[in-house]
């Protein structure tokens, strides 16, 4: 399918350009989604099974984990072309960039370590042991710590992290090992980097962890304990907990509880769970508005999305999609809302805001059972 243009979109300059990276892992492509004229623009082949992604916040670039492969590659989004090639190591799946734009963070879970990259060179410039089966190395906004969720041996690492002029032998130093967390798998850290929370997958808890301050703080100087890191709760929610979504002011997560089917909302003031709603057949995952009101899940078992107003409490619409969503990824202005569909192949693009409210808009072919969705929006120099 060829898509449809942006008629009634909100008008963006002629030279400004927006694409949606879609990993295939099962075609070992990435589709490359043009969101100005609404169609797929090319597919570009990258290693073997690639799965997470994750766009650099300073410069134009995309990065793909391959995990058979043990690679990442490194995508020019002006170019739209495989520019890089970094060997990490066995079974990477996720991979983490600083807010600098100059290092990421990948935990390689067939090696029981995490992959320290820089970004400039192309190269990794150290490696770090962790627990059993890493699943995803998540980097603080502050740049300072780096959370590692261990799947197998249901822990989590914490490590300090140097800073850019840091020799790389001593880039990464583990600071605290929490177990107690069976098949943990997501992480979100709050925007101030205070707290860390951790879906444990394997049962039915997330963990809530205080990230050790630094040590000319405010909070360091009101309460010296706060230097290290130490566990806050375990919170009940539903079961098989597998994503976390952060709402952007960082006042409350919602947890998609697979096994349930259902949603939790957590409190990151008061490390308190809310409560526990009903919101679909196998949620997967989970995305928030930038103003903080509408909570979209995609549920992987029911082929659509649902929309659940936060100030109100309850769900509020749906919208059917593709096979299997999964993966979803809001466009720069928020008129777009895409799932990736695992089982069909295909991203279902969702106008969020129409005459008639949240309404499937067209779908765009990808590959075969597509991993993850980022986006990166430019202007053209002239």
């Amino acid at each position: 399918m060829a898509g449809c243009r942006r008629g009634g979109f909100p008008d963006v300059p002629a030279d400004y350009r927006e694409y949606a990276y879609v990993s295939n892992g099962a075609s070992n492509t990435v589709s490359v989604l043009d969101l100005v004229n609404l169609r797929q623009d090319r597919t570009l082949r990258v290693g073997d099974n690639p799965t997470g992604m994750a766009a650099n916040p300073r410069r134009n670039e995309v990065y793909v984990v391959n995990t058979k492969s043990g690679t990442v590659s490194v995508l020019d989004t002006v170019s739209i072309r495989v520019t890089a090639v970094i060997p990490v190591h066995r079974d990477p799946y996720f991979i983490s960039v600083d807010s600098a734009g100059r290092r990421a963070y990948v935990a390689n879970s067939g090696s029981n370590n995490v992959s320290v990259l820089d970004l400039d060179s192309r190269r990794e410039i150290t490696v770090a042991g962790t627990g059993e089966q890493p699943g995803l190395a998540q980097i603080s906004p502050d740049s300072r710590s780096l959370v590692v969720t261990n799947q197998r041996s249901g822990s989590v690492s914490v490590f300090a992290v140097g800073a850019g002029d840091t020799p790389p032998q001593r880039t990464l130093q583990l600071r605290a090992a929490f177990p107690g967390c069976p098949g943990a798998t997501d992480v979100v850290i709050l925007p101030d980097s205070s707290k860390a929370f951790v879906a444990c997958s394997g049962g039915h808890q997330v963990m809530a962890i205080g990230l050790a301050a630094a040590p000319d703080s405010w909070a360091a100087r009101q309460d010296p304990s706060l230097t290290t890191d130490h566990i806050l709760a375990l919170l009940d929610v539903g079961a098989m907990p597998v994503h976390l979504a952060l709402k952007p002011d960082g006042g409350e997560i919602f947890v998609s509880n697979f096994g349930s089917d259902s949603i939790s909302e957590i409190s990151t003031w008061t490390n308190e769970v809310g409560g526990t709603y009903t919101i679909g057949s196998k949620p997967v995952r989970g995305i928030v508005s930038r103003d903080n009101s509408v909570l979209w899940v995609s549920n992987f078992g029911a082929d659509l999305v649902s929309l659940y107003s936060i100030d109100d409490g309850k769900v509020v619409g749906s919208v059917h999609t593709g096979s299997a969503p999964d993966a979803l990824a809001f466009s720069a202005d928020e008129h777009l809302l895409l799932a990736a569909d695992a089982h069909s192949g295909d991203v279902a693009v969702i106008r969020t805001q129409g005459r008639f409210g949240a309404a499937l808009f067209t779908m765009l072919p990808a590959g075969s059972s597509p991993n993850d969705i980022v986006l990166k929006s430019f202007l053209v120099k002239q």
